[in-house]
Formats: structure tokens, sequence, C-alpha cells
């Protein structure tokens, strides 16, 4: 995935900080002609965009065009609204705040019952997280190894600054949603309106 979109998506964890990273090893799309040149139409280079983002949350298209649709009924920009809508779910915030090393590795451990959100466990990776909302590690699974380990490689990953984590708690929270100049991720959200609106 992280070769069809020729950037690194970091879908593998503590690989992708290695030489065994695939868009190091082969810096080119997948397939027999991911090599030759090709010239994108603007249709092409929308949904490519649109497929990036999906790929970075982890979303099914399906999914996807629903937070589309939320952050199209929202006020304010359609397209900043999205992305916020997607820091905000519980196994993207779980990520970020380095409780596990991956987004997939967060989704199974929000949904084997890991994480209560507010005082409660949470069993759905698309909750929305809301401001001053506290994300903790269940009590049981503070000794886990996996999640263990994801805290040690998060000290190097760090943690975005509209979030704030006491690691020695396990617990964590968004201090407030990401302004659109907080979210560094090269993403073009006007390209995936401009998809949806065509």
């Amino acid at each position: 995935m992280c070769r069809r979109e020729g950037m690194k998506l970091f879908l593998k964890g503590e690989r992708c900080y290695t030489d065994k990273c695939a868009i190091e090893r082969r810096n080119y799309p997948p397939g027999a002609h991911g090599q030759a040149r090709t010239r994108f139409s603007e249709f092409s280079i929308r949904l490519r965009e649109k497929q990036k983002v999906k790929r970075i949350y982890g979303l099914l298209e399906r999914q996807f065009a629903h937070y589309f649709e939320m952050a199209e009924r929202m006020p304010g920009i359609t397209g900043e609204n999205l992305l916020v809508l997607l820091e905000r779910r519980l196994d993207n915030v779980v990520y970020r705040l380095g409780f596990a090393s991956s987004l997939t590795q967060a989704r199974q451990l929000v949904r084997h019952g890991h994480f209560e959100v507010g005082g409660r466990k949470v069993t759905i990776p698309s909750y929305l997280v809301s401001a001053n909302e506290p994300v903790v590690v269940t009590e049981k699974s503070r000794q886990k190894k996996v999640i263990q380990e994801a805290i040690e490689m998060a000290q190097r990953r760090g943690v975005p600054p509209w979030m704030t984590v006491e690691r020695e708690n396990f617990r964590g929270m968004l201090k407030n949603y990401p302004a659109r100049s907080d979210l560094t991720m090269p993403i073009s959200e006007k390209l995936i309106v401009e998809h949806y609106s065509r």
C-alpha cells in the first residue's frame, strides 16, 4: 500500500522504521508496470488522494464515505472537518498516544476491550473521542507485552501537540481537536472534497 501511494503510511509499526520497509527497498508502484512512466488524469489524482487517506486511517470505502457525509453536515470547512473526525477515532487516538505500535494493532486492542474512555470500557474502534475525555489502559491489560513494547517504541515517535499522555499512569487524552496546521501528513483534503463533489 505504501508503494502504491508513493510514501510511507506507517502501517507496519516497528518495521516502517527499518530498512525492511517495502518503500525503502522498492520505491515504485507494485505490479508489472510499476516502473513505467504514467500520466495521471484529474480523476486519477483525486482518487489517489482519497485512497491514500483511507489507507492512512485504515478505513473501508463505505466508512470513509460516511465520515465525508458527516463532515459535510458540520459547520466549517468540509475537508478539515473530515480530517478532525478521522483523528478522533478511538483506534487512531490509541495509536497516536503510543499504546499500540500500528493502527491495525490499536484496532485489535480496542476490539479486545483493553481501553476505557471516560471511565467505561469501549470496544468500538470508530468511537469518536471528545476533547478532555480520558483514554486509559484497563488495569488488567497494563502488563501486556504488546502494550509495554508499544510504549517504549512511542518514545521515539513522540505525541502530537493536541494530545497529552501520562505513560506511567497508562492514560492520555485529546487536549483539543487538531487544527489543520497541526496535521503534518502530506494530505490535500481539497482533492478529496473535489472527488466526492464531481
